[in-house]
């Protein structure tokens, strides 16, 4: 099967990116880390990043890629070697690992879904921004400070006292 046929250039993605060991803080932890890495991967391959938040060791976002661009798996192995090479050299390595020059800090695989309508995109997004609470790090969604729920609640689209569950919702965690 050809994959790239399945890409839609100009689309609009969810993703879920998660850390190896899930126990790890590394994310939050090196926050301003990560936040360069994506800066420096949208500077070297444009995309809009519509919607995002990060948790300790995992991340959840929505881009979407320029009209004639469907690359988002080069653009996640940029964002993750950038910031992995940015970080302290404290982890081992498995053999494996060494081979594909890959220091162990991300999961090799990520979930991605192609946004398919305005529902489709307004579950993902209370899906974002209600994830901290999901994993009790805050009672509601404007407490916690690694998200773009701050951003849309600025533009309208959610009061500051929102926490809604989305119903029936799985986005491959």
């Amino acid at each position: 099967m050809d994959y790239r046929r399945i890409r839609e250039p100009g689309g609009t993605y969810f993703f879920t990116v998660v850390l190896e060991d899930r126990s790890s803080t590394l994310l939050t932890d090196h926050i301003e880390t990560l936040r360069q890495a994506f800066r420096q991967t949208r500077a070297a391959m444009p995309f809009t990043l519509e919607a995002a938040v990060v948790l300790p060791e995992h991340l959840h976002c929505i881009w979407t890629l320029p009209a004639n661009d469907a690359d988002f798996p080069r653009r996640w192995r940029y964002i993750k070697g950038t910031f992995s090479r940015k970080l302290p050299r404290l982890d081992a390595h498995s053999a494996s690992r060494v081979k594909k020059g890959e220091r162990g800090i991300w999961q090799r695989r990520y979930w991605e879904h192609l946004i398919r309508n305005e529902r489709d995109l307004h579950r993902h997004l209370d899906y974002i921004h209600y994830n901290p609470v999901k994993h009790g790090l805050v009672s509601q969604a404007r407490e916690w400070p690694y998200s773009s729920f701050h951003r849309f609640v600025k533009q309208g689209y959610y009061s500051l006292d929102w926490s809604d569950e989305p119903d029936d919702f799985d986005a491959g965690e």
